[in-house]
């Protein structure tokens, strides 16, 4: 199954009354309430909202951790059972920003063993121009039986982070993995080795590339098929889409360093690169 799904494809499956969970993952990093009141505004119908902050991120402990650390696994499956997920159900994700957001949620449901997970292939901007409606009505509350199964996918602690044994891909905007710009966190640079591919290379006109043309560009920045890949971004939340495009075009599974940069510059004793080694 595609980890992603077409809003052709997902029209399809609520004409069919099919037992789906439709998650609304927007969000926006410098207004915090902006995701929450846009789903307010108006959602695909019968979708609850989970907030990247409050709900798929745990306790932030400064000097520690990263901006968004995984939340606690117990606290997670709560959660997804308050957003009516349930181990049998299959579950969409989206967001308005090319699936940034979206796919954070899905790599969680996989880190938890759950793989009935799509992203909406171009989020709400598809979702519309394929002719799909929106809704102010919020589904009546329902609970869900969500238990926490083998991981289907891994993460890297920082300890672990190198690109000695593993492509280390750094998938920030060129200017943050060159240290010219950094608007969030303190510190400006890259881990040392990593190379830079920014996950919006993942897309084109909205969607993901198709997955030959994904395996092609990861192919010629030099990653084989099977060879270790570790991916971070600046805070484990958009590393997750390049995670994602990896699958699709047919490479085994990605780890994710979690903490990410946010985290790695916690720690005084890693090193910092700057400038464009590493750029593809």
């Amino acid at each position: 199954m595609s980890h992603l799904i077409d809003a052709q494809a997902l029209k399809h499956q609520l004409h069919q009354d099919a037992p789906l969970v439709i998650i609304d993952c927007r969000f926006d990093l410098g207004d915090p309430d902006l995701g929450r009141q846009q789903f307010t505004e108006g959602h695909i119908p019968g979708a609850v909202y989970a907030d990247l902050n409050q709900d798929l991120s745990g306790p932030v402990v400064p000097g520690e951790t990263g901006r968004h650390p995984l939340p606690n696994p117990d606290a997670l499956c709560a959660k997804f059972e308050s957003l009516g997920i349930s181990n049998s159900q299959s579950v969409v994700v989206y967001d308005d920003a090319h699936g940034a957001f979206a796919a954070r949620l899905w790599w969680l449901l996989r880190w938890l063993g759950h793989d009935r997970v799509q992203v909406l292939d171009g989020g709400l901007t598809a979702w519309l121009s394929e002719g799909g409606l929106l809704s102010q009505s919020l589904p009546a509350p329902k609970t869900g039986q969500f238990v926490r199964g083998d991981a289907l996918t891994r993460t890297c602690p920082m300890q672990e982070v190198s690109a000695e044994n593993a492509h280390l891909i750094d998938v920030r905007s060129e200017a943050r993995f060159q240290g010219i710009d950094e608007p969030i966190d303190p510190i400006a640079g890259h881990i040392p080795g990593a190379i830079n591919l920014p996950f919006q290379n993942n897309l084109q006109d909205g969607r993901f590339k198709a997955p030959e043309h994904l395996r092609a560009e990861f192919k010629a920045a030099g990653i084989g098929l099977e060879e270790s890949v570790i991916c971070y971004c600046g805070s484990g939340v958009t590393a997750t889409h390049t995670l994602l495009a990896l699958l699709e075009a047919g490479f085994a599974e990605p780890r994710l360093y979690p903490g990410s940069w946010s985290e790695w510059i916690t720690d005084p004793q890693n090193s910092v690169a700057r400038g464009d080694h590493g750029t593809k």
